[in-house]
């Protein structure tokens, strides 16, 4: 790996189920930095394959979900016009080597479609980059009446639609709805009766 120039101090890499900023290195082992502060050493016969997320460039993959009857084309347009204001930040902008693009939908679940995006950028500069993303593509799509998808249960129940059975019926059947969706942390969350 010294031979190869696969990493340098200073540089985050990921090997195995350890990954950090390299602080040092000596001719037997690496010493990597965790980001909650751990310090790993790591002798260099035990290295067998590292990432390094450091070099040259990044591509940043962004989803997030919209109802089945959101405006794809507003929504490509809208994409554009954040990533031209992402690439006008004086702070960043000019680490931006391709603008945020839409990439369409990516796939469609049951209660929505997955939308993509992506931007390149300098290594280290993306997560920031990435913050400031997803919070103007929200304030503009609230601006521009487009809905992020959330799980809704709509029950519809037969008879006595006033009284407290029917209430009763309504939220028993919506609990068992929502207990009975996967929940991978992907989505919005059960909405509260």
């Amino acid at each position: 790996f010294l031979l190869d120039d696969a990493f340098r101090v200073g540089e985050y890499i990921e090997m195995e189920n350890l990954r950090g900023t390299v602080e040092s290195m000596s001719l037997r082992s690496l010493r990597v930095r965790h980001h909650l502060g751990a310090v790993h050493t790591i002798p260099f016969g035990e290295l067998k394959a590292l990432t390094n997320y450091s070099r040259d460039w990044v591509i940043m993959k962004l989803e997030f979900r919209v109802p089945f009857d959101t405006d794809l084309k507003l929504v490509k347009k809208l994409v554009k016009q954040v990533g031209a204001e992402l690439q006008q930040n004086p702070d960043y902008g000019h680490h931006i080597l391709e603008p945020l693009k839409s990439q369409g939908v990516r796939r469609m679940e049951e209660f929505n479609m997955v939308v993509a995006v992506k931007f390149m950028t300098r290594p280290g500069e993306q997560w920031t980059i990435r913050r400031d993303a997803y919070q103007k593509i929200r304030d503009v799509f609230e601006a521009n009446g487009i809905s992020f998808a959330r799980r809704d249960v709509k029950v519809q129940v037969v008879g006595d639609t006033q009284g407290e059975a029917a209430r009763q019926a309504a939220l028993g059947a919506a609990q068992d709805a929502i207990e009975s969706l996967p929940m991978d942390g992907a989505g919005a969350g059960p909405a509260r009766a």
